[in-house]
């Protein structure tokens, strides 16, 4: 795990957590090298660690970039696969993320508690594979959206299929649709967000709870397997929303390409005017 190019891993023994940072090379958005590096994590958790490897109870993921946790898509690849009509491409990109969110809400099967530590922005796709997450921590000051309807798309990597679980499906059509930011203490009192933390204090807000649950933490196992069971998701109903997305994306006019290409820009710069100050 490091030699991974864009994640950063550390093995607590201690506590029997493995924390993992997103480092992006370029942007913070899960690019190809990003989708890469996350199904090897996944797969050498899966070999590795567990009950017959190294110990492991809590698997953690936050993010080196400042003031962003993730901004999801690629917009720069959809838009080159957009333009050249490749659907193909598209939905093997779209397939790639669910299949990498899907293991991690079914927690790789082992017998972990899975923590989204967010310290900033976690927009699009970024909020997608934050509610994989079994607990999620927000600093006081980070924001949540999907923006994808301000481009005449949606989102399609897992937010219809777990929001709508989670909230129901006419608050998860608000969420989806609105096109507007929510802070962390709206995601709180939605059910999002389990637990806020003052602003540079998440990483210990983790460590509190992974102390706190360390003793309830069979009971605490037992009862994400049982909602899981309880609300099935798929990796067939994933991919079947990839699908709707792939052709729902290859439909954009030329309008929603520039936005796209607007807000990317945009979504760039962020990090690096965040590093400089």
């Amino acid at each position: 795990m490091l030699g991974l190019d864009e994640l950063d891993v550390l093995y607590d023994a201690s506590a029997e957590a493995l924390w993992t940072f997103m480092r992006p090379a370029v942007r913070p958005s899960f690019t190809p090298t990003m989708l890469g590096d996350f199904a090897a994590w996944q797969r050498l958790i899966a070999s590795h660690f567990g009950p017959t490897g190294v110990p492991l109870k809590y698997l953690v993921l936050g993010s080196r970039a400042p003031g962003v946790f993730c901004f999801g898509g690629d917009l720069e690849l959809f838009q080159g696969l957009i333009r050249s009509g490749n659907r193909e491409g598209l939905a093997a990109y779209g397939y790639r993320c669910v299949e990498i969110l899907y293991r991690n809400i079914t927690a790789l099967d082992l017998p972990i508690l899975t923590i989204g530590l967010v310290q900033g922005q976690a927009l699009g796709g970024g909020f997608e594979a934050l509610l994989s997450f079994d607990h999620i921590i927000a600093e006081r000051g980070s924001t949540f959206g999907l923006p994808e309807v301000m481009f005449g798309l949606f989102p399609g990597m897992g937010a219809h299929a777990i929001l709508s679980r989670k909230l129901g499906a006419a608050m998860a059509d608000r969420v989806i649709l609105s096109n507007e930011t929510y802070s962390a203490e709206q995601m709180y009192d939605l059910g999002i967000v389990h637990q806020l933390a003052e602003p540079g204090e998440g990483m210990a807000a983790v460590r509190d709870f992974m102390a706190k649950s360390s003793r309830r933490h069979a009971g605490l196992i037992g009862a994400r397997r049982a909602s899981r069971r309880a609300n099935p998701i798929t990796l067939e109903e994933l991919r079947d929303i990839v699908d709707h997305w792939a052709d729902a994306a290859l439909q954009l006019r030329e309008q929603d390409l520039k936005l796209m290409q607007r807000l990317a820009s945009a979504q760039a710069r962020l990090p690096r005017a965040a590093s400089a100050a």
